[in-house]
């Protein structure tokens, strides 16, 4: 954790794990009540970063990097450019056991500029030889795990007999609302932001205020915001079948999957169904494979959420047991081939 040298501003940099190779994580920028719960939050996102390589079968473990925006507002443009690249600095500065892309609060727009004090960055810009927007490879990964899910929990029904509630409308949740109303999914669609009703109309959707919008009865709900909105409290309320969505750390304390999973809900782990943008990147950025192969690639993420269900069922775990469980045999896999092999093994 540093204060920046130019900007000013609380940056925190968490590295999960190394064991499977550099550690991914992207950058969010953001206003937190205190730099403490910045750093909480980052803790947070860089294990389950940790998990979600590991589940989608990438070299990389998990980190993450949170600057805690002052409560007076968005930064001045120039002090959010000096802000990027004091960020580019401090990444630089963890001499490649860690690498960043986008998340809340930036854009590849952004990782160009941070880009300017160091490579270990992803989809900057197409122009400038990133992988580009990351919100539509994970758009697609969660459609693909969606369909899977219509399948395997839902008996195969048609779209349009499927009563879907998408939560958060923006660049990945309106993605994902207008491609299922394009199915001819009976949806309902929220967000905090009031004018994306505008949205709603244009998709023949039904709008809904967030608060009635999570316990109203759906077949699937789709959480595409923030996270830590299923909570102890709320599955008591909920009236859905399944829930799978890209947004990050969904469940507020692990114990919370077991919970859906004792009142029948499918929770399937946000560390498969998001993974769309990471495995896109790195398939693009890392691996060089031309696009079509890369978007192959996010569509195997249905088959990965069948391994984690398949898993769960037949060990009588819930899902979000099962997901945690594969992570950690992979994590654990490879600490002893490195350990056998002489190698050192770095947990930080």
């Amino acid at each position: 954790m540093i204060t920046g040298p130019r900007s000013g501003v609380t940056i925190v940099v968490v590295i999960d794990s190394t064991v499977l190779g550099p550690a991914l994580g992207g950058c969010r920028i953001t206003s937190y009540p205190t730099w403490n719960d910045g750093l909480d939050d980052a803790v947070r996102l860089a294990a389950a970063m940790s998990e979600k390589a590991a589940l989608s079968g990438l070299h990389h473990g998990g980190g993450k990097t949170v600057a805690v925006l002052p409560g007076d507002g968005p930064l001045p443009a120039d002090r959010r450019v000096d802000l990027l690249h004091d960020i580019g600095d401090l990444v630089q500065a963890q001499q490649g056991r860690y690498w960043t892309g986008p998340d809340v609060g930036t854009s590849p727009d952004d990782m160009a500029v941070i880009a300017a004090g160091t490579h270990r960055v992803f989809c900057r810009p197409r122009h400038l030889g990133g992988s580009g927007d990351s919100s539509g490879p994970t758009a697609t990964g969660t459609l693909a795990a969606l369909d899977h899910l219509r399948r395997r929990v839902l008996a195969g029904r048609g779209w349009d007999t499927i009563a879907v509630t998408v939560l958060g409308l923006g660049r990945v949740g309106s993605r994902i609302a207008a491609a299922l109303a394009g199915r001819g999914a009976r949806l309902t669609v929220s967000d905090v932001a009031a004018d994306r009703q505008d949205l709603a109309a244009r998709l023949g959707a039904r709008w809904s205020p967030p608060e009635e919008a999570l316990t109203a009865p759906a077949d699937i709900l789709v959480p595409a915001a923030t996270g830590g909105l299923l909570t102890a409290a709320v599955v008591d309320r909920l009236s859905c079948r399944v829930i799978a969505g890209p947004a990050n750390n969904q469940l507020d304390d692990p114990a919370t999957g077991d919970l859906l999973h004792a009142r029948g809900i499918l929770w399937a782990p946000d560390t498969v169904v998001s993974a769309g943008g990471v495995v896109y990147a790195t398939a693009v950025e890392i691996d060089h494979l031309p696009h079509d192969d890369a978007v192959h690639r996010v569509h195997q993420i249905a088959g990965r959420l069948d391994d984690v269900l398949t898993a769960a069922q037949q060990h009588d775990l819930s899902p979000a047991a099962a997901a945690r469980q594969l992570a950690r045999r992979r994590l654990r896999g490879s600490a002893a081939g490195e350990q056998g092999a002489g190698q050192r093994t770095r947990i930080h």
